[in-house]
């Protein structure tokens, strides 16, 4: 008696061999019923896992690249900056190369409109480039958006208080940002040559503004780490590492005009 074979239709012996092997016809004939549905099933969840699998490791790969590039992105733009401007900005009010005109930046108010700490000193370092004759003129440019509001006109009390004709002093009372003060006073003020005058972490994109817009310009960084705060002073490099980006996008991309322009003025 012999016995039986069993298995797919194309495995059993005297099978039709011009039919190919472990054909679907033959497959879906010995798996019919229920166990077929289950490995049917079990393919199916296999199947989405790996997508599942695949889209979260997309997602991943994504996020990180971003990750990336938010915090090197304005570490490279920083060192950039910095670098491109070393040669151009200076500590010493001695040896800075003189200019016609100090270009000062505003740097916020206190709540009875009085200049800050920050801006009393880059003012005060202004006044010494003056007296020292390294400028003959002075560009106050700041923030006057509202009436309540107004850095240039503080900057110039304070300059006139401490013995500075009004006669040397022009306001800028549009210089909403570093990029905005160095295209006005080129567009606006006709300022060619200037001594910035600025704290230093923030020199070098002031020195790198005004250059790309056709100053020939110089700076003077006046004491800010160990002068100020730490948590204060960590607080401006974060945020001024960020703007480093904004200024590079500024100058070489966008070529955007001041936030607000008008006809030429001129200096005093």
């Amino acid at each position: 008696m012999s016995a039986r074979v069993s298995g797919p239709p194309d495995l059993v012996e005297g099978a039709d061999a011009s039919r190919p092997l472990f054909s679907s016809e033959a497959t879906t004939e010995y798996f019919a019923g229920a166990p077929a549905r289950e490995v049917e099933a079990c393919a199916g969840m296999q199947i989405k896992r790996r997508v599942r699998t695949i889209r979260n490791t997309r997602l991943i790969l994504v996020l990180a690249a971003f990750a990336f590039f938010a915090c090197i992105a304005p570490l490279c733009a920083r060192l950039y900056v910095t670098a491109d401007t070393w040669q151009r900005r200076y500590v010493v009010i001695a040896t800075v190369p003189a200019r016609h005109v100090a270009l000062v930046f505003g740097a916020g108010l206190l709540p009875d409109g009085s200049p800050s700490p920050m801006l009393a000193d880059r003012v005060d370092a202004a006044l010494d480039l003056y007296r020292t004759g390294k400028v003959v003129e002075l560009l106050f440019s700041g923030d006057n958006s509202r009436p309540e509001y107004n850095e240039v006109g503080a900057m110039f009390k304070y300059a006139v208080d401490h013995g500075v004709p009004r006669s040397a002093i022009t306001l800028d009372y549009a210089g909403f940002d570093t990029y905005d003060s160095c295209y006005r006073a080129h567009a606006i003020f006709g300022v060619t040559s200037a001594i910035l005058v600025t704290q230093r972490y923030h020199l070098p994109r002031a020195v790198y503004d005004c250059s790309s817009l056709g100053i020939d310009a110089v700076g003077v960084g006046t004491p800010d780490w160990g002068a100020y705060d730490d948590g204060l002073m960590a607080s401006y490099e974060l945020r001024e590492t960020i703007a480093d980006v904004k200024s590079l996008w500024d100058v070489n991309v966008s070529h955007r005009p001041a936030t607000l322009t008008g006809a030429y003025l001129g200096m005093h």
